[in-house]
């Protein structure tokens, strides 16, 4: 048991190599709150349900942030390492994410702590943006082979801003981020793919991230609809269409691709799979709620099934591997 579990002098030297792709976990765990609360406007039977996973992500990100946190203070060094690898870079953004999903769960009910978040989350995700975008283009010792759908997590936070954005009234703002956040996708979209096609396969321990392939259509559609909303609230024109048809379509596609997740060591990267397919099924239940579409209600259900199944097994992981203290230890 000694040399299966961490003494607390260990931990505390080992918090050093926390890796800040952990606030993926808080990405997830507020996916699967919001996804669950998109439910419960269809069934009202999971609105405690949504409510106990919000409070769950609360505390997901109070945790997670306080411990990042103390790394950050005590052990900069080991942050700014993490900076410069071309890898866990685009994990940064991950942080400012998680505090705009924060004020998307709270906006419902508590609007003006929702504001406050989303104001904050809107600055870290504006200056984390540009510093990525600035690293990458200044940068000239990447390699083909260290590009991974991880690279869309910059872009994936722009366009979650006007998913809070465009109802607490900033307008503007949110389509200044949907238009950065859009574009800087295509163009991924197009770097992703050719590494894919054309070079060697992602290494084990990034083909989980496959499944953020799905986010940025999925979220695109979600703050698409609530800016384009009229008098009459969001309506579903053909270009939103379009958005929702591509996260089906790249869905379909990371559906081909599982059989290679079989066998594959657990990491953190395994919770790329939670908030991609929590967008989906969000997405799903939004149109369903515009169109009257019971068949798209059915797919958030069954997407919904998924993630609950698969956050309850991460989280498994997860406790399992920092009881043995894997996400205190240098990467090898």
């Amino acid at each position: 048991m000694a040399d299966q579990t961490l003494t607390s002098d260990t931990q505390s030297e080992g918090l050093h190599h926390l890796p800040v792709a952990i606030f993926a976990v808080v990405m997830g765990l507020w996916g699967w709150a919001l996804a669950t609360h998109a439910a419960a406007g269809h069934w009202a039977v999971l609105a405690p349900i949504a409510e106990g996973l919000r409070v769950l992500a609360v505390a997901g990100f109070a945790l997670i942030s306080l411990a990042y946190g103390v790394k950050a203070v005590t052990a900069f060094a080991y942050c700014r390492e993490e900076w410069q690898n071309p890898v866990r870079m685009a994990f940064f953004p991950a942080i400012s994410i998680s505090v705009l999903l924060t004020a998307t769960g709270f906006h419902a009910d508590y609007p003006a702590l929702a504001e406050v978040l989303w104001l904050i989350g809107v600055v870290g995700q504006g200056g984390l943006t540009l510093a990525v975008l600035s690293s990458w283009i200044s940068h000239r010792a990447f390699q083909v082979g260290q590009l991974n759908p991880a690279w869309f997590i910059p872009a994936v936070g722009n366009v979650v801003v006007p998913v809070a954005g465009a109802p607490l009234g900033y307008l503007e703002v949110s389509w200044l981020f949907f238009s950065g956040g859009l574009v800087f996708w295509v163009v991924l979209l197009t770097l992703v793919m050719n590494r894919l096609m054309f070079h060697d396969p992602l290494p084990g321990k990034l083909v989980p991230t496959l499944v953020i392939l799905i986010a940025p259509p999925a979220l695109a559609f979600l703050s698409y609809v609530n800016l384009t909303a009229g008098a009459g609230g969001p309506h579903v024109d053909p270009f939103a269409h379009i958005l929702l048809s591509l996260a089906y379509v790249f869905a379909l596609l990371v559906l081909t691709q599982l059989p290679k997740f079989r066998n594959l060591p657990f990491a953190l990267s395994w919770w790329a799979l939670s908030f991609p397919v929590a967008g989906l099924a969000i997405a799903s239940f939004r149109y369903a709620t515009l169109a009257g579409s019971g068949f798209h209600a059915l797919i958030g259900a069954l997407a919904l099934a998924a993630l609950s199944v698969t956050v309850v097994l991460l989280l498994w992981r997860t406790t399992k591997a920092l009881r043995k203290g894997a996400f205190f230890r240098p990467e090898a």
